[in-house]
């Protein structure tokens, strides 16, 4: 149907009214009930909505611990016995293969299914403990030995995706398949934003180097069926982070206002006429566009940095597009009250050569990120900031392709992994949950294993958010970013 006609067909409450003296009462308590676009002018409590940038007014639930999230994804999956998960009786496994009862009929990818044997391979780096706490962590990692007092290590991740898309998406909007909201979608609508310069969700992805990382897709950073003011707004590496901050045709401040005031009374007089809730997010579009050419400049100037900064960060930070760098403008994002930050690292996923190629991929997010945890501690705003570093699912145990030749890989495993987190209202310092000797199962799944609903329930709930609560009605249907499922997890709080 075309535009024109459809617009005629759509009946606004004010063509109702309108029309009322022909039609009666009867048709305006008729409209009521036919129009949704009546509805889209409210939350999901039924409370019209104040404004596009003040979130819902029943959220937060209760006291929040944390006020922004910045959230370190690791694509393609590192491997959790080579970094955080020490397994020490590997030593006497290596090169033995993998039990039938370990395995237990769970299913493997296309990838090692064909293979003749399934060959336990013990972890290629060095193992060390680390701060007060005892932090196993890897010669991988070496700057996190310095914020093993901070993070908790969850061990026991577990999720039902096996390949890395589905598995992606699942972790980002709570279903395996696209179109709905993501985490940081559902927190800018929740809470809104607090800086009324900047977007409430944005999105870096650092630089990739591996000719075989896996793809990003923008509906990662989507708003799904949520208003469209609440995806994520990505900020490029090179050039200007953000598509025409500077006015190609030169025009000053004064002339640019005159023309948005213009285009937003338009935008008001078609509301007016059709009542699509959309055209209101398109205003405020607009509007933050507008505002984005102030803040955005001062926010990526990093000259007021001092020099220690750039040591703690390492020389990467002085790069555009590096995930130190990226883990600095995060910082920076932080301080400014943005709401939710996200940074893709693409290139974990090595179903060859591991021991290669995993080290180039943990050194080049080793330093940022930890030096992202202790700038915000020392800047005292961990105690309200929530960082989350790790990937889509694990890696096996056991050898992809020749265990010989020392180029093996390990194909994707989301029976166990591990992550972890660090900030406001989390156990620092802590490991929770254990694996097998293996680290292929989880022993005590019912009291130990963490599902991936279950970390999101957790995560909304130091933003304050009781994840059952924090829902949207969509054709007909209540959704949430948990679907019908998760539990807080009470060990990984402090």
């Amino acid at each position: 149907m075309d535009p024109i006609t459809e617009s005629h067909l759509i009946n606004t409450r004010r063509q109702f009214f309108a029309n009322a003296g022909r039609f009666g009462l009867g048709a305006t308590a008729l409209s009521t009930l036919l129009n949704p676009l009546a509805a889209a002018t409210k939350t999901s409590h039924g409370a019209p909505k104040s404004d596009l940038m003040s979130g819902l007014p029943d959220v937060p639930h209760f006291a929040p611990k944390a006020k922004r999230v910045i959230y370190l994804f690791q694509s393609g999956a590192p491997s959790q016995m080579d970094i955080f998960d020490y397994k020490p009786a590997l030593e006497k496994l290596n090169g033995t293969d993998l039990p039938d009862s370990v395995r237990g009929g769970q299913r493997l990818t296309g990838m090692t299914a064909g293979q003749k044997r399934l060959v336990v391979t013990k972890s290629f780096a060095n193992f060390a403990q680390h701060g007060q706490s005892g932090q196993w962590i890897s010669d991988l990692m070496p700057n996190h030995a310095k914020v093993a007092d901070d993070i908790c290590v969850i061990k026991t991740m577990f999720t039902e995706a096996i390949n890395h898309d589905p598995a992606i998406t699942f972790f980002q909007t709570g279903h395996q398949q696209p179109g709905r909201p993501c985490f940081g979608s559902w927190a800018s609508y929740g809470l809104g934003s607090e800086n009324k310069d900047l977007p409430a969700f944005v999105v870096l992805l650092d630089k990739n180097t591996d000719p075989q990382a896996q793809p990003l897709y923008a509906r990662l950073w989507g708003s799904g069926f949520l208003p469209s003011n609440h995806q994520g707004v990505k900020f490029r590496a090179s050039g200007d982070p953000v598509l025409y901050l500077q006015d190609p045709t030169g025009d000053g401040d004064t002339d640019r206002r005159a023309m948005l005031d213009s285009l937003g009374r338009l935008n008001e007089l078609r509301r007016g006429e059709v009542g699509d809730p959309e055209i209101e997010t398109r205003i405020a579009a607009y509007e933050m566009a507008y505002r984005m050419q102030m803040s955005v400049p001062e926010l990526i100037d990093l000259s007021d940095e001092p020099e220690e900064t750039f040591e703690l960060y390492g020389p990467d930070a002085k790069v555009p597009g590096t995930h130190a760098a990226n883990c600095l403008l995060a910082r920076r994002l932080a301080e400014r009250d943005v709401r939710f930050i996200q940074i893709y690292h693409r290139g974990w996923d090595h179903h060859s050569n591991l021991p290669g190629r995993h080290p180039g991929i943990a050194k080049e997010v080793d330093q940022g990120s930890s030096a992202l945890i202790q700038d915000l501690k020392r800047r005292g705003l961990l105690e309200d900031t929530l960082v989350i570093w790790g990937g889509e699912f694990g890696r096996t145990v056991y050898a992809q392709g020749n265990f010989e030749n020392g180029k093996w890989g390990r194909d994707h495993h989301p029976r166990c992994f591990s992550m972890y987190l660090a900030g406001a209202g989390v156990k620092a310092g802590h490991s929770y949950g254990q694996t097998d000797d293996f680290c292929y199962n989880i022993p005590d799944r019912d009291t130990q294993g963490v599902h991936v609903h279950d970390l999101n329930a957790t995560l909304l709930h130091l933003l304050g958010i009781n994840h059952e609560r924090l829902t949207y009605k969509f054709q007909g249907r209540d959704y949430r970013l948990t679907d019908v499922h998760g539990h807080v997890v009470q060990g990984v709080l402090a």
